[in-house]
């Protein structure tokens, strides 16, 4: 291995460490404990090391999200059970939309809340946000006629829900059947 692939491999591997660090820490303590001083402090590299890899929080906010999309399309994707009919596979997409978003709450506020950078819709988007849309517009798109429409709806209606049920303004109890009616209203459109 030459000089310049170990190099970049280190530097791979420290941008990786504050990714990580900057995860741990926001599940941790929330957001607002994680700072350019306190990612330094946890992997013991100075903080211009930090600003040679990422412009600024919201850069390390941006590298935590696209991690999450990344892990997030395909959780959908294999939500959907096997046999399942159309209303039942949005159904499926759904549920492990909102399970991520209250399992991994510091990840879904990096992905869909807190200031990133990260591009939607837009010819540099990154392909991880086109796959996790994509994975959304397969359970949408056999009920309408512009399914990209209908999934930007789709998914800012499970957004809404989530970030509701997240802030206690709706019972959680009662999430199965709020999924049940969006995906009635968009099955009875076709």
């Amino acid at each position: 291995m030459g000089i310049n692939e170990r190099k970049e491999r280190e530097k791979a591997e420290r941008e990786q460490r504050i990714i990580g660090a900057a995860r741990m820490l926001a599940e941790k303590d929330g957001w607002t404990a994680v700072t350019v001083r306190r990612l330094a402090q946890e992997i013991e590299y100075s903080q211009p090391v930090l600003y040679a890899h990422f412009e600024n929080r919201d850069a390390i906010v941006g590298a935590v999200a696209l991690e999450g999309f990344g892990e997030l399309g395909p959780v959908l994707r294999a939500s959907v059970r096997r046999g399942a009919s159309p209303a039942e596979a949005m159904e499926d997409v759904a549920m492990a939309y909102l399970e991520f978003a209250f399992k991994r709450p510091a990840l879904y506020e990096a992905m869909f809340v807190l200031p990133s950078g990260l591009r939607f819709a837009k010819s540099d988007t990154p392909q991880s946000l086109r796959d996790t849309f994509r994975a959304m517009m397969a359970v949408v798109e056999p009920f309408c006629a512009n399914a990209e429409v209908a999934t930007e709806a789709f998914w800012a209606t499970l957004h809404g829900l989530a970030e509701l049920e997240r802030h206690g303004r709706i019972r959680a109890a009662l999430r199965k059947e709020r999924v049940t009616h969006i995906v009635d209203m968009l099955a009875r459109r076709s």
